[in-house]
């Protein structure tokens, strides 16, 4: 099993290493091979590894591979564990990023920068795989940055132009706030349990008690961290500026890799976070808030791309309140069938991009169907998943998330449809302007409509399929189901399983939730197909409502009023008087000093022996009544 594990790991960092060094030499469709060749061997070995688990009962698998840190009380080893947890995300990691990385060969082939997008792209794999392998919170963080590095690396891939540069650098900044949280978190996890290993912190919760003030303190530190890098209110904002980097970047940070990656530590560390119904509270309300409000900005976004990064935002809110009502399982679920469809979608939309020649702005395109059938009928099977509508994907990883929040409260049950029905709603204005009515974009853009390669084409059809299947994993009672998934990760995860609702209680609250769907998705084909849209001409007459939904409610506007003017007025500030006035004039008087002692010291280097000589006699006759004065 070691040796499979570390194939797995090792596979991607062996593509990065070779297209990093020997990329330049070779050609982009040798460069894409051994790119797209290094994942889908880990993806292979994963599949091996789950039957090998399998063989053993699922039960986890912990190996050390050499003892990394000894210092004082400190003992950290390079440990790796392997779990049904840890095979569900390496899966989703090598399987969707493998389709990813060959999509990527069609879509990036004419990039003369071709081997060092797939050497980021591999690096940025190994460094999600490390850090759902890990098995202490060390190796774990090394992973977590790792993530953080090749996000910031890939976002600002054509860093020619400055924008992009600014969102890799606001993505790289933000994601380093909440890092600190999970700095500071694992220095108080040493202090408490002595140790950084989940083998060692986790057993010994058992004599924790509910509520206890230290991991409540710990837990709201793990979850800064999980709100940085899965974006969460407050540290969201950096997710759609992301949008900068290659189509199929943005598809891997959505779908496989980075912003799962706080969902996957909350659930990874249920033990703690079952013991602090506080931070459980927050994650709750903090999911739900996140849901709704990126839902709201979604519906009147323009930029294709920005549409479905304020989804995945939305989606990883509901990711988030099934956490913070302790359905771990359903969390992860609905993690596993949304990399599935958003990578769909995300693909979809390059496919789009692709033949419209960089377009990007929704109000510009139009009857696409026709042209791009193929990319039409999986980006439809796309939408249908993220809306929840059966028997897609979407439909039963959303609806479990919904019937956990409705056995809690009433209250997170509807606020949790609402967004689902806005989700619904702007998903298919998205897909009704791009595919459905008149063609709005140039006469040049329309005589060059075509269908992507095969190399992009095909993903395409394999994510449209496991959209559509996807579900299947974990089909509930309620359809005759055994919740084979949720049953395959429940050992994994701390805390007590809720009841089942009774037949007719869920029966009727999945009948709302379709019915409900359906009309929206009849009122948005009604306003966007059948009375025809006409883009807004004057942006400033809008109504204030919709103008504050168009401008994201300003929040970045008020994060730059309260945070980077007062910082940078404050650095301005230091350069201005502290650097230019008491800095620079101390460290220029040192070498001052040090030139003018030079400049008088050197006129002893005579060349005159007997110079030398008279100097060495009087210091040794100085020594002598030194040591004979002072003895």
């Amino acid at each position: 099993m070691i040796v499979i594990a570390l194939i797995i790991l090792l596979s991607p960092l062996a593509g990065f290493l070779l297209n990093a060094l020997f990329g330049k030499k070779l050609t982009p469709l040798m460069v894409g091979i051994i790119g797209n060749l290094s994942i889908l061997s880990s993806f292979i070995f994963t599949i091996l590894l789950f039957f090998v688990l399998k063989a053993g009962n699922f039960l986890p698998v912990s190996f050390a591979l050499f003892n990394w840190i000894t210092a004082a009380n400190l003992h950290v080893s390079f440990e790796i564990l392997i779990d049904p947890l840890t095979i569900t995300m390496m899966g989703i990691v090598t399987g969707v990023g493998a389709l990813i990385h060959l999509y990527s060969i069609g879509y990036m082939i004419k990039d003369k920068d071709i081997h060092s997008f797939f050497a980021y792209m591999n690096l940025f794999t190994f460094s999600m795989l490390l850090l759902v392998m890990s098995a202490n919170y060390l190796v774990m963080f090394i992973g977590w940055e790792g993530v953080g590095f090749c996000s910031y690396l890939l976002i600002g891939f054509w860093f020619k132009n400055d924008n992009y540069n600014y969102a890799a650098r606001k993505a790289f900044i933000m994601n380093r706030i909440g890092d600190l949280g999970f700095l500071i978190a694992m220095i108080a996890l040493f202090f408490v349990f002595g140790t950084l290993s989940f083998s060692g912190i986790f057993p010994k919760t058992g004599s924790i008690l509910s509520g206890d003030k230290t991991i409540t303190i710990i837990t709201i530190l793990l979850l800064i961290g999980a709100t940085g890098k899965s974006a969460q209110i407050p540290l969201y904002t950096w997710l759609p500026d992301a949008m900068a980097g290659p189509t199929p970047v943005s598809a891997l940070i959505h779908a496989a890799t980075m912003v799962t990656a706080g969902v996957y530590m909350i659930a990874r560390s249920s033990a703690l976070f079952i013991l602090a119904p506080l931070t459980m509270e927050i994650i709750v309300i903090i999911g739900i808030a996140t849901a709704l409000l990126t839902a709201v900005i979604g519906l009147y976004q323009n930029d294709i791309k920005k549409i479905l990064a304020y989804s995945t935002i939305s989606q990883l809110g509901y990711m988030f309140l099934a956490l913070g009502l302790g359905a771990f399982s359903a969390s992860v679920f609905h993690l596993t069938t949304h990399a599935f469809f958003k990578a769909l979608l995300f693909l979809g939309a390059g496919s789009v991009i692709h033949a419209l020649g960089g377009e990007q702005d929704i109000r510009k395109m139009g009857n696409l169907k026709n042209k791009l059938t193929l990319t039409f009928i999986t980006f439809l099977a796309g939408t249908l998943a993220i809306s929840g509508i059966p028997p897609f994907s979407g439909f039963f990883s959303k609806d479990e998330i919904l019937t956990e929040a409705f056995k809690n409260n009433t209250l997170l049950w509807i606020l949790g449809l609402i967004g689902a029905l806005l989700t619904c709603f702007y998903m298919f204005r998205l897909l009704y302007l791009v595919f459905f009515g008149k063609f709005k974009g140039t006469d040049e853009q329309k005589s060059h409509l075509h269908e992507s390669p095969k190399s992009m084409t095909i993903p395409l059809v394999l994510l449209a399929i496991l959209s559509i299947l996807g579900g299947l994993i974990n089909i509930p009672s309620l359809f005759g189901g055994k919740h084979v998934f949720g049953k395959f990760l429940d050992p994994v995860f701390a805390g007590k399983l809720s009841p089942h609702l009774p037949f007719n209680t869920e029966l009727v609250l999945v009948m709302i939730s379709i019915v409900l769907l359906v009309v929206i998705i009849f009122i948005s084909y009604r306003k966007f197909v059948s009375y025809g849209y006409i883009p807004p001409a004057d942006q400033g007459k809008k109504k204030l409502l919709i103008r504050l939904i168009s401008n994201k409610f300003y929040v970045d506007e008020t994060y730059d009023l309260l945070f980077v003017k007062p910082f940078g007025m404050l650095s301005s500030l230091f350069y201005g008087f502290v650097e230019k006035y008491i800095i620079d004039p101390v460290v220029d008087s040192f070498g001052n000093v040090m030139l003018w002692l030079g400049k008088y010291l050197r006129r002893l280097q005579t060349g005159n022996i007997t110079f030398y000589v008279f100097v060495m006699i009087v210091s040794v006759i100085l020594v002598i009544l030194y040591n004979l004065y002072f003895n």
